[in-house]
């Protein structure tokens, strides 16, 4: 499964690899990472058949996640991915809002890496 990370922290990839690393040594997930809203865009529409499941922060300079959720709705066609939203900040209208426009889960800061595997593994 091709999982795009995006998220303005860069510190995130080496998090994401280290606790994944057996999941990505034994060919059950395969990450990507673009640091803004707009590299995430540009990667979609580039590699559209390629992320199968995006993990988005949702507070980012630029164009947040919510933002991104949104145009990956309106413009990449079917089949769309399945989307996920990360955040540090646990309030309900951010999670609601999250939600409506289609975000599968919400995780919270610092991220249970965990509770990300189960979900992942799941979908798989």
């Amino acid at each position: 499964m091709r999982i795009l990370v995006v998220d303005d922290e860069k510190d995130v990839k080496t998090l994401f690899l280290q606790r994944f690393r057996r999941e990505i040594r034994d060919g059950l997930f395969e990450f990507s990472f673009c640091f803004s809203g707009e590299d995430a865009m540009d990667y979609i529409t580039t590699n559209v058949q390629e992320a199968i499941l995006i993990l988005s922060d949702i507070n980012m300079p630029g164009m947040t996640g919510i933002e991104l959720l949104c145009k990956i709705n309106a413009e990449i066609p079917q089949p769309k991915p399945i989307v996920m939203m990360i955040t540090a900040y646990d309030d309900k209208s951010s999670r609601d809002q999250a939600i409506q426009y289609g975000a599968q889960e919400v995780f919270i800061k610092p991220l249970d890496f965990q509770a990300i595997k189960d979900k992942l593994i799941q979908l798989k």
